[in-house]
């Protein structure tokens, strides 16, 4: 009988589950927004109190914002119903998508596009002057669920110089996009791929020297990193919580997105992150 009952209590406890999420308030006094958990989290709450103010002022309700531990305690948290906005990765976004019902709604706009790149550096002591000379090296990614730290510059390796990682090159995931590029600088690892615009923060920053890390190239442009909602919201919460990014023109909250504005997205415009992972074989709803 006990394996019975454990099973019982097993889909018992995940229907109380499911329950829970799908119970989710659709219209909530208090909107959970979760920022991405790309960089310092005590940083980004301080950077992104005017985006909360004006979020507060302009949709009627408190808003809390939220950095999870890591990309996949943010997926779980939208998963699960815990937050009701969050800012994602394009890639954990696609995770976040194949595991729950939610969907974007706008996207940064920077240098008058709404797509962005990653970059590829290297130490300037590695010996690392191009993508072939990372193999048999260290290379360090963010987090496994990141976008332009790890899935971008994977597949660029791939497909421009025929490098698989742990075959060819040692893979380590260091967490962040600030902590690739330290440890790029620090010559704890000998390469590493980021965010292009987070790499020029973290030298605005003076979190590195400039002159110890080499750019070895850039990817092709990606859709930028997408904001989504529950898709169990109500449907003016939601047309207003869309209307309120799209309009958003001040510059101080600009400025801390790193953004000129922001543009309308949709589920489809993210369909080429689906097919890099194709491409690493890469199962979003296992990962």
């Amino acid at each position: 009988m006990k394996p019975l009952f454990s099973f019982l209590f097993a889909l018992s406890l995940m229907m109380g589950i499911n329950m829970q999420a799908n119970a989710a308030d659709p219209d909530p006094d208090l909107l959970k927004v979760a920022l991405l958990p790309d960089e310092n989290a005590s940083e980004l709450i301080k950077r992104n109190q005017p985006l909360k103010d004006y979020l507060e002022n302009t949709l009627g309700k408190e808003v809390e914002l939220i950095v999870t531990t890591d990309y996949s305690s943010m997926i779980e948290a939208m998963r699960f119903g815990r937050i009701d906005l969050a800012y994602f990765g394009p890639l954990s976004y696609v995770m976040a998508k194949s595991k729950s019902d939610i969907e974007p709604f706008a996207a940064m706009i920077v240098d008058g596009k709404p797509t962005y790149r990653s970059i590829l550096i290297a130490n300037a002591d590695s010996g690392v002057e191009s993508y072939a000379d990372i193999k048999g090296k260290k290379m360090a990614y963010g987090d496994r669920a990141s976008t332009s730290s790890h899935l971008i510059p994977k597949t660029v390796l791939l497909e421009s110089a025929g490098l698989e990682a742990d075959r060819d090159y040692e893979a380590h995931f260091v967490g962040t996009h600030d902590a690739v590029a330290v440890n790029v600088a620090n010559g704890n690892a000998d390469a590493g791929g980021l965010s292009e615009v987070i790499f020029q923060h973290v030298m605005d920053r003076g979190l590195i020297d400039r002159n110890k890390v080499r750019v070895l190239g850039h990817s092709d442009e990606f859709p930028q990193y997408p904001w989504a909602m529950r898709s169990n919201l109500n449907p003016e919460l939601k047309q207003n919580i869309r209307d309120a990014f799209i309009s958003i023109d001040d510059k101080e909250i600009l400025n801390n997105l790193k953004a000129e504005g922001f543009a309308a997205v949709t589920d489809a415009d993210y369909d080429v992150i689906r097919k890099m992972g194709g491409l690493l074989n890469l199962d979003f709803a296992k990962m």
